[in-house]
């Protein structure tokens, strides 16, 4: 007999059918992931099992809104909470595995105890407790998770400092930036384009991977902005690769904007083509480009500087440009917030992100720190 499967054992293999359970036709359709989950007992289902439908269930949907989440985030997630129930039995002690939608404060409280003694970033405390929110949703139970200091954690345990505390752009660290993506462009034809695109118009990596540089170019009137916001008459589109698919649009308002678009346009050829090379798929096109530039010296390791430092570069030059100043974490000097404000709302639209203070990661911290109207709190 194998006596690695005990009785009341956290990790009994799971049984093929509950015995309580009726045989289906075969001719019958599937059961739904709903269907599997009304099947399991509570209290005597395996809870892996458990756990994997509800992952089935729920793990596609965004916590607080009605939309679907990136595949990375559904990854994350995932692993996150099979390794937080394992670590239950493994790490915080307990003998036998709660049935997940039996979740409670003990848990919770125990597994902080063991992050707390592994000392880990306050970035990633944070999104344990997100995914842990959004789960107690999953299971019926909104509101279930505390803030992190009702388990006990110190607050510079768990808060993470948004603002910049040193210019991570690579002219910062000394970086010929024009002379290096030459150098990669006669390397890699189409890492060179993307890096191009990357620096002329503040893309993310994959942002720049997947775009289609000939059926991405719209016109204004495409673009659905007001037509007092009209900053040229073509503009980029941006959507495959952004961060929840959030589309946005650049114009084609410089020339450094309109000749990195024609040499992804050259590049990449055909109308629909994306910038990858197209005999790979995405996930072989992503790691090409991350290889290439390790190839070149573009690691924190080597120059000091990596590829989303070269994102930092082009919102720098952008707040310069609005303001004629440095931003505080070039100069450290006190920007007028008339000037402050407006550039950073215009770097956080150019970057894709909602939130004004994000612009903070990229600026530094204004000196007097500021909410617009994507900031303020909300009435209850």
């Amino acid at each position: 007999m194998n006596t690695l499967w005990k009785k009341g054992s956290p990790h009994q293999p799971p049984q093929s059918r509950a015995a309580h359970q009726p045989r289906r036709n075969p001719g019958q359709a599937p059961l739904s992931p709903v269907e599997v989950l009304a099947r399991q007992p509570i209290g005597r289902a395996p809870p892996l099992r458990v756990l994997e439908v509800l992952l089935r269930l729920y793990n596609s949907q965004h916590t607080a809104l009605q939309k679907t989440v990136s595949h990375k985030t559904r990854h994350d997630r995932a692993q996150f909470l099979r390794r937080f129930f394992r670590n239950l039995h493994e790490k915080a002690g307990f003998k036998t595995l709660p049935d997940p939608r039996n979740l409670g404060q003990k848990h919770i409280q125990a597994m902080v105890r063991v992050w707390q003694a592994e000392h880990l970033a306050p970035a990633t405390i944070q999104t344990y407790f997100s995914f842990l929110r959004g789960f107690s949703g999953w299971i019926g139970k909104p509101g279930m998770v505390r803030d992190p200091s009702h388990y006990g954690m110190q607050l510079e345990e768990y808060r993470r400092s948004e603002a910049a505390q040193r210019d991570r752009s690579w002219s910062a660290q000394s970086v010929d930036i024009d002379a290096v993506i030459a150098r990669i462009c006669d390397h890699d034809r189409y890492v060179g384009a993307s890096l191009r695109l990357i620096r002329a118009f503040g893309l993310r990596r994959k942002e720049a991977v997947m775009l289609r540089p000939h059926r991405d170019v719209v016109g204004f009137e495409a673009t659905g902005l007001p037509l007092e916001q009209r900053e040229a008459q073509l503009y980029l589109r941006i959507k495959a690769g952004a961060k929840g698919g959030r589309e946005r649009f650049i114009p084609l308002d410089t020339p450094e904007r309109r000749a990195a678009l024609a040499h992804a346009q050259q590049i990449a050829g055909d109308q629909d083509a994306h910038m990858g090379n197209p005999a790979r798929d995405l996930k072989y096109n992503l790691h090409r480009f991350s290889h290439v530039l390790e190839q070149f010296g573009i690691t924190s390791r080597a120059l000091g500087v990596t590829a989303h430092g070269l994102r930092h570069e082009v919102l720098i030059d952008h707040y310069r440009q609005i303001t004629d100043q440095e931003p505080p974490v070039r100069s450290g000097d006190t920007v007028p917030g008339a000037l402050d404000r407006p550039a950073r709302e215009a770097v956080v639209r150019l970057a894709d992100h909602s939130r004004t203070r994000v612009a903070d990661a990229y600026l530094g911290r204004p000196a007097r720190p500021f909410l617009s109207a994507h900031d303020q709190p909300q009435a209850s």
